[in-house]
């Protein structure tokens, strides 16, 4: 952190494929420079000299990044390893780009605002450890399931219009049944629609099966990169490697940078929003958040609320007070958080908050 009795400077980047635009605010708000860059490790250490020459005129230098998690990625993380503060910043909404309008620097000047007025204050994810493997694995696994559940679709999908001898001994066989069978069709010649079905059957079912193996590989290498980065997570009731990873993930590689329970909450799309009204008191549930983190949870919790004899406790004793199915979920996400954050966040606590209840 800047040092209370020097002035400072923020700059402000809006990040692009191919260029970076970055303006340089003082203490006061006043603009004292811009520059763009080529968005390479070159051009990041273009950058860095270039503020730091504003520095020794201004004070200590801080950088507000647009896009940590995307185009801005490798620019924070050259930035955080040369020493200076990094802090992530949202894109701008449509109510401030409508008032003061759209381009480059204008973006980059708003990035800068948000740093030095305290509204922006996230830390990014480094992306330098054994989660951004498992992020880069668990889009791999993501794609081939998407990719295996369309296959098996378009399958079915051809079965309903194909020859009425092939469809009668098709259609009523499983997915796994249909799969094989379908791997087995041959044809002698493109002479006729029953020929073209076969050959578009097989070759549908050999691409699901080459999918289901990829997949079932991409499984194997996130269990073992899970167990690694938070064994303790996955001996928890009805968290496997898929919801995992997940979590692991929106937690990022630096869990530090979480400073509580309710900020874990938040981000996961798990805290509990106010919804009262005149002598209603209520909240219902956050449709914000990594809303791939609150579906893990989700998923998390429809194991637990079958299986699991506590939460099931649970559910029968708020049901019968009168909560709803969406409610009781809303509390009992809350309460895996709890359990998430004292496994990943709080052992990196090197002086941890007080826990939210």
């Amino acid at each position: 952190m800047p040092h209370p009795s020097r002035p400072r400077i923020v700059v402000g980047v809006d990040t692009h494929k191919q260029t970076h635009v970055a303006v340089a605010l003082n203490q006061v708000g006043a603009v004292i420079g811009e520059t763009t860059i080529p968005a390479h490790r070159a051009g990041y250490a273009q950058l860095q000299r270039w503020a730091c020459e504003l520095g020794e005129h201004e004070g200590e230098v801080e950088f507000g990044v647009e896009g940590c998690g995307s185009y801005g990625a490798g620019l924070a993380s050259f930035l955080r390893r040369a020493g200076h503060r990094v802090v992530e910043v949202n894109r701008p909404d449509r109510s401030v780009r409508h008032r003061r309008g759209k381009d480059d620097t204008i973006d980059a000047e708003t990035a800068a605002r948000a740093v030095l007025s305290g509204a922006a204050t996230a830390v990014p994810k480094t992306g330098d450890g054994t989660v951004e493997m498992i992020r880069q694995v668990k889009i791999a696994k993501d794609t081939a399931t998407k990719a295996r559940s369309q296959a098996i679709i378009t399958l079915k999908t051809i079965i309903v219009n194909a020859p009425a001898e092939l469809r009668e001994i098709l259609e009523p066989l499983g997915d796994k049944a249909l799969i094989e069978e379908c791997r087995k069709l041959r044809y002698e010649s493109m002479s006729g629609p029953i020929d073209a079905a076969c050959y578009t059957l097989r070759a549908l079912a050999d691409r699901y099966h080459a999918l289901d193996q990829e997949t079932r590989l991409h499984d194997r290498v996130l269990a073992t990169l899970t167990n690694r980065a938070a064994p303790a997570l996955t001996s928890l009731f009805g968290i496997a490697e898929d919801s995992a990873s997940e979590l692991l993930i929106v937690v990022g590689d630096n869990p530090d940078r979480i400073n509580s329970e309710a900020a874990l909450a938040k981000l996961c799309g798990a805290c509990p929003i106010p919804a009262s009204s005149g002598k209603t008191s209520r909240h219902r549930l956050n449709r914000g958040g990594h809303r791939q983190a609150n579906a893990a949870l989700h998923r998390i919790l429809v194991v637990r609320m079958r299986f699991h004899e506590p939460t099931i406790t649970y559910v029968t004793r708020r049901t019968a007070e009168g909560k709803t199915k969406k409610e009781i979920m809303r509390c009992l996400k809350r309460f895996l958080i709890r359990e998430i954050y004292q496994i990943i966040v709080a052992p990196h606590k090197t002086n941890p908050l007080p826990s939210t209840t």
